[in-house]
Order: structure tokens, then sequence, then C-alpha cells
């Protein structure tokens, strides 16, 4: 545990440094307010910008509170994922290049505690800005367009995060078995290309870690078929302590890679 506590404290210094603390709630926070502000304001930003001829009327389709927030989430499954791939996808084959990983790995410490330090930093910024910037959204949908159920909204957000965990796991799998370059490209496969062919051919099957997002949105409307939503939420918990166990297994295995 001494040796878990000392570790996460590297990394939380190591984030506050390159600023990765503030910038990350900050996209999140900056999608989670402009999705309700700019569809609210889209019709009077059209007819003051748009140069329409005089007497027409631009007439948008009324969104309900749902649909703002799933719009936003939208925007967090390809601007959000690619951040968080690109943004860590370096955090152990980072150390390994650079040399740092020498001064971990000359010590006693354990591999365990080396991978989920970085994992505990990882769903602090990740998760906790999506909560944040999910927050945010709500309390603006709240005030522009009508309430969401609370309910619905807990478990369309307990969803998410087991889907934001998956990406973390991939990440982190990814940085602990390849280089940067190699976990950057299997990151990004994994999680928006793989998510590209579910929406195109994702009909052809109903349980996958990649429907979680789509089932979330089903949670918020109460539309869920539960049955496919459990077994998808079992499938991605398997699928999440495999990738971590092989993240410790590949930052022990690859030691010998570390640049001195």
């Amino acid at each position: 545990m001494n040796n878990f506590s000392v570790l996460f404290q590297k990394e939380w210094r190591e984030n506050v440094r390159n600023f990765k603390i503030l910038w990350i709630p900050l996209v999140f926070l900056l999608f989670g307010i402009s999705e309700p502000l700019t569809n609210y304001y889209l019709p009077q930003i059209l007819n003051a910008v748009g140069n329409m001829p005089e007497g027409a009327v631009f007439q948008l389709p009324e969104f309900t509170p749902e649909q703002i927030v799933m719009s936003t989430i939208s925007q967090y499954q390809f601007i959000g994922m690619l951040l968080v791939t690109l943004g860590f996808a370096g955090i152990i084959a980072r150390e390994r290049k650079n040399g740092t990983a020498t001064l971990l790995y000359v010590r006693p410490i354990s591999y365990i505690s080396y991978v989920y330090s970085k994992l505990f930093i990882m769903c602090i910024l990740v998760i906790g800005s999506a909560i944040l910037g999910l927050l945010a959204n709500l309390y603006y949908t709240y005030i522009l367009f009508g309430t969401v159920d609370a309910g619905a909204f807990m478990g369309f957000l307990g969803t998410y995060i087991v889907w934001l965990l998956f990406v973390i796991s991939i990440v982190l799998f990814s940085s602990a078995a390849f280089s940067t370059g190699i976990a950057s490209a299997v990151s990004l496969l994994l999680v928006l290309f793989v998510q590209l062919i579910d929406g195109l051919l994702g009909a052809y099957w109903t349980i996958s870690p990649w429907k979680l997002p789509m089932y979330a949105g089903e949670i918020l409307n109460s539309s869920v078929d539960m049955t496919l939503f459990v077994w998808s939420v079992i499938v991605t918990v398997l699928a999440i302590i495999i990738l971590l166990v092989g993240a410790v297994y590949f930052a022990k295995r690859n030691v010998s890679k570390t640049k001195i």
C-alpha cells in the first residue's frame, strides 16, 4: 500500500506539471456547457449571421432534454475519446523510452501498484472530467430545455462510467504492451475505429462493450432492453479485468526494453 501511495503521488505531481489536471477537465466542461447553449441559441445565431432572405424563418426541431444530453455524449465519443487515447498512450511506454522507469524498476516496487497508480490517476482525470462536464450539461439543459429524470440520469451516468473505464483499460494495456506510437495506434483502432464499425454494422450483434454508450442513451430514454444491457456490462467488466491483468503482465515483461 505504501508503494501505491508513493507512486500515486508521483503520478499526481506529473499530471499537475504537464497541466493535464487542468486542460482535460476544461475540455469536457467546455463541450458539456456548449452543447445546450449552442442548440438553444442556434436560431438566433443563424438569423444574425446567416445572410438569410428577409422574412425567412429558420425553424429547428424542438429538442428534448434527453436529446441534448445524448448530443453531448456524441461529442465525448469522438473528441473526448481522442483526447484520452492520445493524451495517455505514453503513460507507461514513455517512461520506458526516456529512462524514467529505470529509476523505478531498480527499487522494490510492486508492478501491480505501479500499473494501478496510473489507473487511478487516469480514472480521476477522465471519469472525473466527464462527470463534471455532464453535470454542467445537466444544469444548463435543465435551465434551457427542461428536466431529466434523476433516476434515469444516474443509470445513464453509471453505464457511461463503465464505458470510460473500458477505454482507460485499453489505453493502459496498450501503453504497457507497446511503444508510445504503436500504443496510440492500437488505442485509436480499438476505441474509435471499432466504435465506427459498431455504428455501421452493429445491428448484427447486440452484446458488446462498444454498445454501452448506446445503452446509456436508451436508459436515459427508458427504452433499454435490460437483458442485452446486463450482458454487455458483464462482457465489459470481464474485458476490463483481462486488460488490467494484461497491463501488469506486460509492464513486468517489458522491463528489459527500458532505456538506460
